[in-house]
């Protein structure tokens, strides 16, 4: 697994090498989201009805009329006035919202298929809930229920009267029968008094007036959220972004070696050094023009994303002195005859590359024979007449487990591991003249005194 930080030049990478990859799964996911809301989220429409309560209402109290407005007697009653065909109380239910609002509002929802059913649904929940809260204060049409408070109030005033008629009547005089009459009267008065000033106060309508619909509600214009744009722009945005995380996980699980000393301790070996090799568009694709390598290209997953941007490297002289010290250090440790193997695993075009360079760099002195094997089964050439096997390959391509393959595939067949060379991906930078200067002016130019990897 690979612990390097997720930076944002990771992800800029990633968008820049996979954009093809990218822009066709968030094409798909546009049309997924589309399909997603042709199927299940068909267009739906909300239009909003208020319903103001006059007086003072406690937040609690609010929310008590809130739930009452959604409650199943008002939704059943709504669903009987409006009569639609295959609609109940019960799918009404899922349809219609209430909500406390500022200034002693309640605000019904309802949603349906059209604009026109929505507008209907929330005036029809509006007019059910008022009706349905008035019934339950005893604030109706009921005949009955709305003349027992003005019936008992006209009863307490003739009694009233009947009390002042009768302390009217009692004995005038100063005895204490007459006192004592009068004063029970005057309690009696009272005491009625302070008892209807007690049913007034408890009762709803003379402390909050009826509730009243402030108006119809207004024919929605748009559709409710989530829309089919909001589904398209959603399923794109999604699929790239699981795109995007997919790329993340898999290099956080590569385990294909970048540095130096691994692929060395993988071989075996002793690292001999690096070979620049100029880059090329196609320096990562797959061999072949078939189907499945046109639909890679398509798809833009026949190169590597994962590898830092190369590198520039010097001008052509450089490069020929890199690949000079790496032959000169093979020379010094190899006996005569010196003649190689130089072992490239199949499918790496960079190291083949770079064991080209090696080769023609070298001549015969030493003399390297090219092989590229097969990872999945690596199969080396017996040992002929070479005095061990050089293992040329680009790093960050290759597991642990793959390098431990190819050097036993070595050790079968009779090489032993000399050395390794790590072939590193460069820009190259265009070169100074056209005609290419002798070997010894150009290594003179470029070292000072006897550069290492001069012929001998």
């Amino acid at each position: 697994m690979s612990e390097d930080t997720i930076r944002l030049v990771t992800i800029g990478r990633i968008l820049r090498r996979r954009w093809r990859l990218l822009a066709i799964l968030a094409v798909v996911g546009a049309l997924v989201g589309y399909g997603v809301s042709v199927v299940l989220f068909p267009p739906r429409y909300t239009a909003s009805a208020s319903v103001l309560l006059p007086g003072q209402w406690e937040e609690r109290e609010l929310l008590t009329q809130a739930e009452i407005a959604t409650s199943s007697g008002v939704v059943d009653r709504t669903a009987a006035a409006l009569d639609w065909a295959g609609v109940s109380g019960g799918d009404l239910r899922d349809q219609v919202t209430a909500k406390a609002a500022d200034g002693n509002i309640i605000k019904i929802s309802g949603t349906a298929e059209t604009p026109e059913r929505a507008q209907r649904l929330s005036d029809q929940m509006a007019h059910q809930f008022v009706t349905f809260a008035a019934r339950l204060t005893g604030d109706d049409t009921d005949p009955d229920a709305a003349t027992g408070p003005e019936a008992l109030r006209k009863k307490v005033a003739e009694t009233n009267r009947r009390i002042t008629d009768l302390a009217k009547a009692a004995d005038p005089g100063q005895t204490v029968e007459s006192v004592q009459a009068r004063t029970e009267l005057e309690k009696l008065r009272t005491a009625l008094q302070d008892a209807m000033k007690k049913l007034e106060e408890a009762d709803p309508a003379t402390s909050k007036a009826n509730m009243v619909v402030m108006g119809p509600a207004a024919r929605p214009t748009g559709e409710a959220p989530p829309t089919r744009t909001h589904l398209v722009v959603g399923g794109a945005l999604l699929f790239l972004l699981c795109a995007v995380i997919g790329h993340l996980a898999a290099a956080r699980m590569n385990r294909r070696l970048r540095a130096e000393p691994e692929i060395a301790a993988a071989l075996g070996s002793a690292l001999l050094g690096t070979v620049d090799v100029p880059g090329e568009r196609s320096a990562h694709r797959p061999q072949g023009r078939d189907a499945r390598a046109w639909f890679r290209w398509l798809l833009g997953v026949d190169t590597r994303w994962d590898l830092p941007a190369p590198r520039t490297s010097g001008d052509e002289a450089s490069r020929r002195i890199r690949n000079r010290r790496v032959c000169a250090r093979l020379r010094e440790n190899l006996p005569a005859p010196r003649r190689l193997l130089v072992v490239v695993p199949e499918g790496d075009e960079i190291a083949r590359r770079a064991a080209g360079q090696l080769a023609a760099e070298a001549k015969s002195d030493p003399q390297l024979r090219v092989v590229e094997v097969s990872v999945s089964r690596p199969m080396v050439p017996d040992r002929d007449t070479e005095s061990g096997a050089l293992v040329v390959l680009s790093a960050g391509s290759w597991t642990a487990g793959e390098l431990t393959g190819i050097a036993g595939a070595c050790a079968d067949a009779g090489h032993e591991v000399v050395g390794i060379v790590v072939a590193d991906t460069v820009r190259a930078r265009p070169t100074r003249s056209a005609g290419r200067p002798p070997e010894n002016t150009t290594l003179a130019l470029a070292v000072r005194g006897n550069a290492t990897g001069d012929s001998v």
